[in-house]
């Protein structure tokens, strides 16, 4: 199983997270948040309709009252399929559907491999998935379906768009992995243009003097770049709580680089679930799976 979470963390920079770590977290979410359904209105579910379906792939009980959409990874220009199947597998047993959905790049592959996009274009291309994320987290939420989401590093930042433009009130739950709210402004600036880089014990962001050499790196460093500008901790400072997120974070993230001090204390001020390891964007975290029980869901081994 530690190849589903390969997939789910992907990017030029990262290449896995640990199974049991990951499997755990959902599943007790799952357990845990199935209380704050008691006393809801009942659920009127139907077949998935084609206009949804032609902007997912999923894997599970089609009528499932409680879905787990995917935020992927990467960005990548193909929607991953075999991810879903894999977590499907794994959560079978609590009758729950998984989706991933499609991002921009994904319907149009053209946008990451065709030309040098701008960071206009890039900003114009991240709305559209998230868009398309809002239209299939509305549809199954409209039928009273209990929606979770999970977004790890691109996706950690889709997921966070998704709340700063449509509210926290979107989905039930959040699980973010792997992103930042307030992004070096020099870092997502040589994205911008091209230039690739990582952080120095998820500190001090080290930088390419000169862009990347493919098309399809220097877009897809732009398309990050479009969203990681942004400063979360202004868009969501209008959110009374965030406690329906839980937001991981490694101490020595090379990708993205380590939650601020000023980053971890906006999220306490919002009540957020904080899980925190010493271990880069795609390394276990030591002694994680413990601390995350105790810290999200109240549970002790």
């Amino acid at each position: 199983m530690k190849k589903v979470f390969t997939r789910m963390i992907r990017s030029n920079k990262c290449k896995s997270i640990t199974c049991v770590m990951l499997i755990a977290m959902i599943s007790m979410s799952m357990v845990s948040c199935s209380n704050d359904d008691d006393g809801s209105l009942p659920v009127t579910i139907n077949e998935i309709p084609q206009n949804i379906k032609n902007l997912i792939y999923f894997n599970g009980d089609e009528k499932a009252s409680t879905v787990l959409i995917n935020v992927q990874a990467g960005p990548d220009i193909v929607l991953d399929e075999e991810l879903v199947d894999d977590l499907s597998q794994a959560l079978r047993p609590k009758g729950i559907l998984t989706v991933n959905v499609h991002q921009a790049q994904t319907l149009n592959p053209g946008i990451l491999e065709d030309e040098d996009i701008t960071l206009d274009q890039a900003v114009t291309f991240n709305a559209q998935s998230v868009e398309t994320l809002y239209q299939v987290v509305k549809h199954f939420k409209d039928e009273g379906r209990t929606v979770y989401i999970l977004g790890a590093s691109f996706g950690a930042f889709i997921a966070q768009e998704l709340i700063a433009q449509k509210g926290i009130d979107v989905a039930d739950k959040y699980l973010i992995i792997t992103g930042r709210l307030d992004m070096n402004d020099v870092f997502w600036q040589a994205l911008a243009e091209g230039r690739n880089g990582d952080f120095e014990n998820g500190i001090t962001p080290i930088l390419d003097q000169e862009p990347a050499s493919t098309v399809f790196e220097r877009n897809e460093a732009r398309l990050f770049a479009s969203l990681i500008m942004n400063r979360y901790t202004q868009d969501f400072s209008s959110i009374q709580s965030l406690s329906d997120v839980t937001y991981v974070y490694g101490t020595t993230d090379e990708a993205v680089g380590s939650l601020t001090n000023e980053e971890v204390a906006f999220l306490e001020s919002k009540n957020t679930n904080i899980l925190s390891g010493n271990g880069g964007h795609d390394e276990p975290f030591e002694g994680y799976v413990e601390q995350g029980f105790s810290l999200a869901f109240g549970i002790e081994f």
